[in-house]
This record gives C-alpha cells, structure tokens and sequence, in this order.
C-alpha cells in the first residue's frame, strides 16, 4: 500500500503546481487593474448627456472609454450636477471630473489639469428679430438680458460686461428654450453646446442667429487632485497618445463638434 501512497502524494503535489502554473497573471486581470471614480455632469449636448436609452453617451464618455482602455484602468461613471463636481473631488468622492472644464487660473489654484483635449470657447446666439446687434457691446448698450449656465466660464465671461442683465439657469438647454420664447434676448454657452441646439432645435429656426464666430478660446481638460500626481502623468501621457494617432479626432467627426471646436496638436 505504501508504493500507491507514495504515487497519490506525488500526483496531488503536481495537481497544485500545475494548477498554480496554468493561473493568469493577476496584473493581466481587470480586477487587479486601478480603479477611478469619475464624475461628469450629462447634461452638456453633444458633449455628455443620458440618450433616449437612459445610458451615458456623447465625445466625453467616448473619450473616457478609449482613455481607460490605452491607460490600462477600470472607472466608474457618475452623474453629478455641475455645482457638485469640484467639491466631490476634493472631497475624494471622485477620482476625475471630465465634464468639458476650461482649464482656467482660478481653477488651477485647488485643482490639477490634464493636457487639453479639445479648444472651444464662448459663442453667443441672439434673437434674429432683434436688429442693430452684432456684438456683446451692442447688447449692453441695450441693457439686454442675457441668459447663462451659471458658475460656467460663459457665465463668468458676461459678468465683463456690466451692461448686460445676466439671467442664470442650471441648464445650458433651459436658456435655449427660453430665449425660442423670447424671455431673454441672447444666451451665451461653450460654442460646442451653442452650435448643437441651433442645428437641432426647431423652435430657434428663423429664430436665432450666431453673432459672429467664437467670442473667447479656452482649452478642455481633465481635472484631477493636486496630489495625485501619478494619476495626472498616466492621464497625460494616454492623451497625448489618443490626440497622436487621432482617436480623437474621430470622435470630433463622429459627434459633429463643428467647426467652433479643434482638436489640439500632441506634445510629441
């Protein structure tokens, strides 16, 4: 009987090692990868917003997708209104706020940035029936109302102008309607958002109109805790990576950015 024991135990001692062998590298597993919460508020057409499937969509989740796939990380995705993105990252309720933020000085001051992945800026739509307007200077010297996000960069940018009646909203979308029904006769918004309702919503038809181009520039960024400097240099360098083989490029073309929008040239 000793000669059958002797062969069970050296069978079971090769079971295990074998067993361990044939194991795949816990780094390979996308339960050992880095984890990131991630926060954007969906309501910024074509940018980030729920679809008619209730699902997160738009360039931005686009982008963190293809982010999360070249920096080898696995997110979680939340909705959060815009007042509460900068405070939950501070608080370390996220990891990443990716929610078309102008990388402004008063922001840099709490706050890290990525390298831009996209230039914008500030556009302005006007009421069409109203005439002799053609700058944010014509619409002070009528003192008129003029609608925006609040605690945006387009909302910031109006308080330059001391003329103008600032009307907020907590939706970019909701100064939209307002102005196709005459309660404000102009909206400012991030020339991306202002480009997308003119084209979509039937109610500005003959409505609306641009005054001029793009008013301001400023650059998009991934915002990011100032301590986390590793997280910034994983994020940086995949950008770069995504902006130099055109990634996101495409999705400029896939979600109709237009023309208000570029894509910035990689670092290297």
């Amino acid at each position: 009987m000793r000669p059958i024991y002797t062969i069970l135990k050296l069978l079971l001692i090769l079971f295990f090692f074998g067993a361990g062998g044939c194991q795949q590298d816990p780094s390979s597993s996308r339960e050992n990868l880095a984890r990131v919460v991630v926060a954007m508020d969906a309501t910024f057409i074509p940018m980030s917003f729920m679809n008619s499937e209730n699902q997160l969509d738009g360039f931005e989740v686009d982008l963190l997708k293809e982010l999360a796939q070249d920096a080898n990380f696995v997110y979680e995705l939340v909705n959060v209104e815009w007042g509460g993105l900068f405070g939950g990252l501070v608080t370390k309720k996220f990891d990443l706020v990716i929610s078309s933020v102008g990388i402004i000085e008063e922001r840099k001051k709490k706050m890290a940035f990525s390298i831009p992945y996209l230039q914008s800026g500030v556009a302005v739509l006007a009421r069409d029936d109203i005439k002799g307007i053609d700058t944010l200077e014509d619409l002070e010297k009528q003192s008129a109302i003029v609608g925006a996000q609040i605690n945006t960069t387009s909302y910031y940018f109006l308080q330059k102008y001391p003329g103008i009646k600032i009307k907020t909203f907590e939706k970019f979308g909701h100064a939209v309607i307002d102005l196709a029904n005459r309660g404000v006769d102009a909206v400012v918004g991030d020339s991306v958002q202002a480009n997308y309702y003119f084209k979509k919503n039937k109610d500005l038809m003959g409505k609306a109109r641009f005054l001029g181009s793009r008013m301001t520039s400023e650059f998009y960024g991934i915002v990011i805790r100032k301590e986390d400097k590793q997280l910034k240099s994983k994020i940086d360098a995949s950008l770069n990576r995504l902006l130099k083989n055109g990634t996101i490029s495409r999705l400029h073309q896939k979600w109709e950015l237009g023309e208000f929008a570029t894509v910035p040239v990689s670092d290297g």
